[in-house]
């Protein structure tokens, strides 16, 4: 288990308590202050002695107590506490004497108390030994190797013991090839002396680089357990703080209690946020100074490195591409590791380490459930397990069954079943018309997978309906035709609502952004269009956390007017041929609707069957070889016949009114 290094600090704490020490010094001060009077101007004193209202008076070297004659009335000890005042004393007055003998006044000087110079003595040392106290509270954890106010330059990483992080690599599953690379670390820091006798030097530093999810940090933590040596974890983002320096020092002090302990392990998760490259396209010159001296104390502690010390600096980071190139260079990270999503049995062994504990019924299939789900990471899979998990618990069952999985599934890749969204009769035809749609026109899609259900139960946020499809294998490539289909399959639900509604709904909004992004990278990033040719406009993307908001590369009006035209057209074609498929397939696509509506949810055999009656129109075959739907005159003619034929396909008065527009 971690070392609580702040919890150890505090052993250095003062050994008086500040609780004591400040109930001490407040009690000095509430006996020094004494009992308090009304306080009166110095004239009005003398006034009031001129005019022999004064009886005695006390005085003190700055005050002056004195006491007025009482009234002839009954007296009690409230009423002469009130002829009782105070007044501050110049400090020369030497006709102050003469006055109060004239007037007859009873003065005197009280006599110094033995303790009162003890008391003047602590009243001045408690207090500052209170914030001396509570300073050595804060800044304790200091004198553990740490520096800077209160601690902050301090190491805030977490230390395991030998061995004692719990994580060995039998609980590291589907990524194999990363395991073989990291048991060299391994054999290193349990057999040192056969490297050195050769004089091998094990990599000061190896980069884990991979998707979120993936087990970059249970890789590492599975070397340390392994390996049996002390283990410091910490995150790149707490190396940065407000204070330029501080980052630079927790460098220092990291490596410094590493280096005590060697052979050891240093883990820095998400580098990217410690080693961001110090080049800019917004500032030529540098960007944050504390990040960049932060950057350079690590550099140079990496580098500085006396050979075969012991100690391994492991860190993890889904953001390579924005790394510091002084921080990849042989010497430093001069070794990367790729964690990327498991295959197909690495999904399985992957589901075997995480059912252990989980008692599941006989009919729980692994390997079938690794199959559906491609894309997973370690992560989701985890996730997975005790979702399904807490389903047959919320359902009161002895054991997990694969109806549970398959309902987690679900729930991880559509969301939350909303059976509190009830829809009227013209939106759950409309949506069973439009998930049917998706379904007919992806059947004959090649590369698209199996279409394993259709439902019209809302899920999610916005989801009112969904298609699942789920791919048969692993893929890694995708042919052109393989994205021209799968955009005429997004557009199929559009174009059901089209042929069927005679209007469209916002249902298909969402649908609509895909296929624009997908075509848009069909032409800009993946150089598909015949009339641009292979060029990349766009400037490449995040290489394991996806998006495709990167600014375009400067380009021409001319080029970018051309650039909208092929996504325009590329969009135009795959929307008239899912209407062609779904009006070649009209009397099926109102059957299966209608079952649907019945049923709400379709899948298994009886939704395989229905799919296995789509008829094939004609033009499919040349559209998916050539793109084009007609060859007959140049595209973008005024002459182009493309919207004439697909309006006779579809028969439908609505379609031939925009033919003619």
């Amino acid at each position: 288990m971690p070392i609580d290094n702040d919890r150890k600090a505090t052993v250095f704490n003062s050994p008086i308590p500040s609780g004591l020490i400040f109930l001490i010094w407040l009690l000095i001060v509430m006996v020094w202050s004494g009992q308090s009077y009304p306080r009166k101007s110095y004239s009005e004193f003398i006034q009031q002695v001129e005019s022999g209202q004064v009886v005695k008076a006390t005085i003190d070297n700055q005050e002056i107590q004195y006491e007025l004659k009482s009234a002839p009335v009954a007296k009690s000890k409230s009423t002469e506490a009130k002829n009782i005042f105070v007044t501050r004393r110049l400090a020369e007055d030497p006709e102050l004497a003469q006055i109060l003998r004239a007037h007859q006044v009873e003065y005197s000087v009280p006599a110094p108390s033995p303790l009162s110079g003890v008391w003047s003595i602590l009243s001045w040392f408690i207090f500052p030994l209170l914030l001396l106290s509570l300073w050595s509270r804060f800044s304790g954890a200091e004198r553990q190797g740490g520096m800077g106010i209160l601690g902050m330059g301090k190491s805030k990483a977490r230390t395991y013991t030998a061995g004692d992080t719990g994580v060995t690599f039998d609980d590291v599953a589907g990524v194999d090839e990363a395991k073989a690379e990291l048991q060299e670390i391994v054999d290193f820091l349990k057999h040192a002396d056969k490297y050195v006798n050769l004089g091998a030097k094990i990599p000061k530093g190896v980069l884990l680089v991979g998707p979120p999810g993936t087990g970059k940090t249970l890789l590492a933590k599975a070397i340390a357990g392994e390996a049996g040596v002390p283990f410091f974890s910490i995150s790149g983002s707490e190396f940065i703080e407000m204070f330029v320096g501080v980052g630079a020092a927790r460098v220092r002090g990291l490596f410094d209690q590493a280096k005590q302990q060697a052979p050891c392990i240093v883990f820095i998760d998400e580098l990217d946020a410690l080693g961001k490259s110090r080049s800019s396209a917004n500032s030529p010159m540098g960007g944050n100074d504390e990040r960049e001296q932060t950057l350079n104390q690590l550099l140079s502690e990496m580098d500085g490195f006396a050979a075969n010390t012991g100690v391994i600096l492991l860190s993890a980071t889904n953001r390579p591409e924005v790394l510091d190139p002084a921080l990849l260079r042989p010497g430093r990270f001069d070794r990367q590791i790729v964690v990327d999503r498991p295959d197909k049995s690495g999904r399985q062994a992957i589901l075997v380490v995480h059912a252990r504990n989980v008692k599941m019924s006989a009919d729980v299939d692994l390997l079938k459930l690794a199959a559906r789900t491609p894309g997973f990471a370690g992560a989701d899979l985890a996730n997975l397990v005790n979702e399904a998990a807490l389903l047959a618990a919320r359902h009161d069952r002895e054991a997990v069954t694969m109806s549970d999985f398959e309902e987690a599934i679900e729930r991880i890749l559509t969301g939350l079943e909303k059976k509190s969204r009830v829809l009227n009769e013209m939106e759950k035809e409309t949506v069973a018309y439009h998930e049917v749609g998706h379904a007919i026109v992806g059947s004959l899609m090649p590369g698209s997978g199996s279409i394993e259900k259709i439902s019209i139960v809302p899920r999610g946020v916005a989801a009112l309906g969904y298609t699942l499809q789920l791919p048969q294998e692993d893929r890694f490539l995708m042919v052109e035709d393989e994205l021209r289909g799968q955009i005429a399959m997004l557009l199929g639900g559009r174009s059901a609502e089209e042929l069927i509604m005679g209007k469209v709904s916002t249902g298909a909004s969402d649908d609509i952004q895909k296929a624009t992004d997908l075509a848009d990278r069909y032409v800009t990033i993946y150089g598909m269009s015949k009339q641009l040719g292979p060029m990349a406009f766009d400037r490449s993307a995040s290489q394991f956390l996806g998006g495709w908001g990167n600014p375009r590369r400067p380009l021409s009006p001319e080029v970018e007017s051309e650039i909208d035209r092929e996504v325009k057209h590329l969009i135009d074609n795959a929307h008239h041929i899912a209407g062609a498929i779904l009006a070649h397939n009209q009397q099926l696509l109102k059957e299966v609707a209608q079952v649907l509506l019945e049923r709400e949810i379709l899948d298994g055999q009886k939704l395989h069957d229905y799919l296995g009656r789509v008829n094939v129109p004609p033009l499919l075959t040349t559209w998916l070889q050539t793109g084009e739907i007609s060859i007959l005159v140049p595209r973008g003619s005024a002459n182009d016949p493309r919207t004439v034929e697909i309006g006779k396909i579809f028969n439908s008065q609505h379609l031939q009114e925009n033919s003619q527009q």
